[in-house]
């Protein structure tokens, strides 16, 4: 067993160092490019080398980890040759299973890693729910399997409310400031808070529940969450969550 990452950006570089700090010790081996990233991580990590060329990790790998931009997908992918029964992983967006099988010959199986996998605290939807490759990514954190195509898309979808997320906690604290706080007494008390809360959503307590259990009945949650909605927040939420939709199915 050997793993093989085409492409050694953020995510490949985060999927190695939580491999090793999970204790896996299967032998890996990355593409040149992104060259820095690769000579630190086989310089720092044992068991990790730079191969020749991305034909070289692809002979070299039983799995082989498919980590690029879809821009440069095609012209990477079509130029490698893949053998009969490797296990094909693709992180690659918004690159449906039918064209992966028509890039390479083989039936992927798809993934969306984000950066906290390099502390073993990512959640991974993994598209079809292969054994092996939701092993792999139990290992770094928690493996989603998704039954279905679209079921992989929307949560691909929600993965990008990760800005928003940090957008809301700026505007916060911008709104803090212009009241005249300190900026870092604001975002001290902002990243605790939400931190706390995030740790609550980990149970499993619908998300309506916990709203209702947070927001005092007449109370200052309570009007939040109503002018949010009467000003547009929810609506404009929902209008990204389907753009983003749109855009990950390539329509």
């Amino acid at each position: 067993m050997t793993y093989g990452f085409v492409g050694t950006g953020t995510i490949t570089a985060a999927m190695v160092e939580g491999l090793r700090a999970s204790g896996d010790a299967t032998p890996i081996l990355l593409s040149p490019r992104s060259a820095a990233t690769a000579a630190r991580l086989a310089a720092s990590l044992p068991g990790v080398s730079v191969a020749a060329s991305n034909q070289a990790v692809v002979e070299g790998a039983s799995t082989v980890i498919l980590s690029i931009r879809p821009q440069v997908a095609e012209e990477v992918t079509r130029a490698l040759r893949f053998r009969p029964g490797q296990t094909l992983v693709s992180l690659v967006a918004a690159t449906d299973l039918g064209t992966l099988r028509d890039w390479t010959g083989l039936d992927a199986i798809r993934a969306v890693p984000l950066p906290f996998v390099a502390k073993c605290r990512g959640v991974t939807p993994v598209y079809p729910p292969e054994p092996q490759v939701l092993a792999l990514f139990d290992r770094l954190g928690q493996a989603i399997p998704c039954r279905t195509a679209q079921d992989f898309d929307l949560l691909a979808v929600t993965s990008a409310l990760m800005g928003s997320y940090f957008g809301i906690l700026e505007t916060a604290q911008i709104w803090a400031e212009a009241q005249g706080m300190a900026p870092q007494t604001a975002r001290d008390y902002l990243a605790g808070l939400f931190a706390s809360l995030g740790a609550e959503a980990q149970g499993t307590a619908p998300f309506a529940r916990l709203r209702e259990e947070f927001s005092t009945k007449g109370g200052l949650n309570e009007q939040m969450f109503r002018v949010f909605g009467e000003e547009g927040g929810t609506a404009a939420l929902d209008a990204a969550l389907t753009s983003v939709l749109t855009r990950v199915r390539g329509q």
